[in-house]
């Protein structure tokens, strides 16, 4: 199929935070202007700190919010605003893998239950013996055990659970999964365990993947296309290794900066770029780039206008730097 799989287009998410009836309005700004593209079979990467806005663009994508402005194309059609039997039919080829693998499975339900709600909502299969079967089928895609199906996430370990949310995920058989954050509450030996997984699945069923993450390095290993998030914009867009190696705006070079080094000998070369200045509230974000207040090139102009994304070579970048 031609054509980009996703296309945001110039989206906003807000939320009015205001406290008391007769308080000033206050808009919290989580995702303003932003726009990108993830093609087919293809995994776009997701980067920046704690709360630029990663999560709740994840979730305006997958319609847990609901957008305040913009566009979300799925196949070439906007599913911004739809409803009913379309946002039903939606959710069934746009699926969420949970950061927290603790909190996003219901420990009253057992596994089999866990995986097989989704395929009772959207009526996959006519018999539960049908249902059963293709749970079983997904607990071995997962690389758990078909004997798992009887027992409460309390049984399992966070690897494990966060395995039950990915087959939870592949039940209706998606064409496209937002992963929020699926390993960042898990242990380093399991965050590669959960990545390879994710990768396999993605060859066998030709699935597209939004991949948020905080590790910059853990993105570059698993995306095709990496965006860079800083308070509710896109910074930098680009391909994977273009931009982890040769990063073009002040502030994916300060993020790539900070990646531990284990060899010891390069880490004392390396110089870290230590970000100063004041953290902007979302709340009260600048008028010009929004990364003005803490970058060490900012002019003046930066404070006053917010830079255009700029096309330079297959990346595109949002700073006054690289206009011509």
């Amino acid at each position: 199929m031609t054509g980009p799989i996703l296309k945001v287009q110039g989206l906003k998410t807000y939320f009015d935070v205001t406290k008391g009836l007769f308080a000033p309005k206050q808009i919290v700004k989580a995702v303003d202007d932003v726009s990108f593209e993830v093609d087919h079979n293809e995994t776009f990467g997701l980067v920046g700190e704690s709360g630029c806005g990663k999560s709740t663009l994840g979730r305006t994508i997958v319609k847990l919010y609901e957008p305040h402005d913009g566009k979300i194309e799925f196949e070439g059609k906007d599913i911004a605003d739809i409803k009913g039997k379309d946002l039903k039919d939606y959710h069934k080829d746009v699926q969420m893998i949970f950061q927290d693998p603790y909190a996003s499975l219901d420990p009253r339900m057992t596994v089999g239950e866990i995986i097989k709600e989704p395929m009772v909502i959207h009526r996959i299969f006519q018999s539960d013996k049908e249902r059963e079967d293709r749970v079983v089928e997904l607990l071995k895609i997962v690389g758990l055990k078909p004997d798992h199906i009887r027992r409460y996430p309390a049984e399992f370990s966070g690897g494990q659970r966060q395995r039950i949310g990915i087959a939870r995920a592949l039940a209706v058989d998606p064409k496209f999964i937002v992963c929020d954050e699926p390993i960042s509450a898990l242990d380093v030996s399991i965050q590669a365990q959960v990545i390879n997984l994710l990768k396999s699945i993605q060859k066998e069923l030709g699935l597209s993947y939004l991949f948020i993450a905080h590790d910059l390095s853990m993105v570059k290993h698993i995306s095709d296309k990496i965006g860079v998030m800083y308070l509710g914009s896109i910074m930098e867009v680009g391909p994977s290794n273009d931009v982890y190696h040769r990063p073009l705006h002040p502030y994916t070079t300060a993020l790539l900066s900070a990646i531990p080094i284990p060899d010891p000998d390069i880490a004392k070369k390396k110089s870290r770029i230590v970000l100063e200045g004041e953290i902007p509230s979302p709340i009260d974000s600048p008028i010009g780039c929004p990364f003005c207040t803490r970058c060490q090139k900012a002019t003046e102009r930066c404070k006053q206008e917010k830079p255009k994304p700029i096309k330079v070579g297959e990346r595109i970048v949002s700073c006054f730097l690289y206009e011509k």
